[in-house]
């Protein structure tokens, strides 16, 4: 049943600013910091944000190295950034938060940077994230949070306790890619699970796994640091660059393979590989975005194996559940932050994120400070 709020609009501003700071990308890797309009008030059933926190993400190090991710190209310069928390300035008439309550000035959130139509057969169908008219912050023409203030569809903002701070706030949209990630995949108590790539996603993806029951987790990585980590979470490290990581899974399991593996790097020759980590009838789930926009395997490999593979796209509400993992401590959202940075510093941020320079994971964006 509909929930009828009568609220007249609200605001904690006093003085208005006319522009503001934002983290513009003009081109490929021609990242700025531009002053730019500031948004106007909000209208019915949205909500002004007042940005706190920022995570750099695979895929806005996609759209920075080519000013495109797939086949979306930034024609004109844009705001990047999806992954953020936030606090609310102002809110429109019939501003409902994600779980469909008043959404409050003053209120600290985590946003969902997903705005489906809701109407749609995908939408109606419980598959919003497979939205025809999906509308996605910071993947063009739709601007992202990498800005002093934003407007969003206030039902896209989930309250946060206050033991849940900003930077682990707006790491609750990756936190929830993974969970999606691990619906589709299925794992089971005793799963053999296979990861490839221990970046943010990655990382998530196994303390998920580990928390679902999966033994054991193998993390296939180039980059020690990370692998380090992956140790920590409770995970058999394969640094690819010393050992072949199929030879070595396939030894470890008696050259059965593992019952999932899940890809989570840039989906290169990483698919090939978890395609021949797999056993005979395994699952492959692929999270990963491929910078040339193509998907290779060898067909044999997962025809022979009668592998059933998934791609995971985005997420589909699952907030709620990461606010939990989050304020129970059952994942350990923030142990991935390296970098903390400035707004005015994003670009230094962003060119030293795609180097991998001084073993960085996960970079946050400071907006507010």
């Amino acid at each position: 049943m509909a929930v009828e709020v009568k609220q007249e609009k609200q605001t904690a501003e006093t003085e208005v600013p006319s522009t503001m700071l934002a983290a513009r990308l003009h081109g490929p890797r021609d990242l700025r910091i531009d002053r730019v309009p500031r948004p106007p008030a909000p209208g019915p059933g949205q909500a002004l944000l007042r940005v706190t926190a920022v995570g750099v993400c695979g895929s806005d190090l996609h759209t920075y190295q080519d000013a495109r991710i797939g086949d979306t190209v930034v024609k004109t310069p844009l705001i990047l950034g999806h992954e953020f928390a936030a606090v609310v300035a102002a809110v429109g008439p019939d501003a409902l938060d994600g779980n469909f309550a008043p959404l409050t000035v003053g209120a600290r959130v985590a946003v969902d940077p997903a705005q489906p139509c809701g109407r749609c057969e995908m939408c109606e169908q419980g598959h919003p994230n497979l939205c025809h008219r999906l509308h996605f912050c910071g993947t063009y023409p739709d601007p992202g949070s990498l800005s002093e203030y934003m407007i969003m569809p206030a039902h896209t903002c989930f309250p946060v306790p206050d033991t849940v701070d900003d930077a682990a706030a707006a790491l609750l949209e990756p936190l929830g890619v993974a969970i999606h990630a691990v619906d589709l995949a299925r794992i089971r108590v005793a799963d053999s699970v296979a990861i490839l790539g221990a970046g943010p996603i990655g990382l998530y993806i196994l303390q998920l796994a580990r928390l679902s029951g999966a033994d054991p987790v193998y993390a296939v990585d180039q980059f020690p640091w990370r692998l380090e980590l992956a140790a920590r979470y409770g995970a058999i490290p394969i640094n690819f660059k010393e050992l072949d990581p199929v030879q070595t899974i396939k030894a470890q399991t008696g050259g059965r393979g593992v019952d999932i593996a899940m890809e989570a790097a840039w989906a290169d020759h990483s698919i090939q590989w978890a395609a021949e980590m797999a056993r005979l009838g395994g699952r492959l789930v692929l999270v990963g975005i491929p910078g040339p926009d193509r998907l290779e395997m060898k067909h044999s490999t997962a025809r022979r194996k009668g592998l059933t593979i998934r791609l995971s796209r985005r997420m589909k509400h699952v907030y709620p559940r990461a606010i939990k993992l989050a304020t129970s401590g059952a994942v350990d959202v923030t142990g991935i932050v390296s970098h903390h940075f400035p707004l005015e510093e994003t670009p230094q941020a962003y060119a030293m994120n795609e180097a991998y320079r001084d073993n960085v994971i996960k970079v946050i964006i400071d907006v507010s400070k």
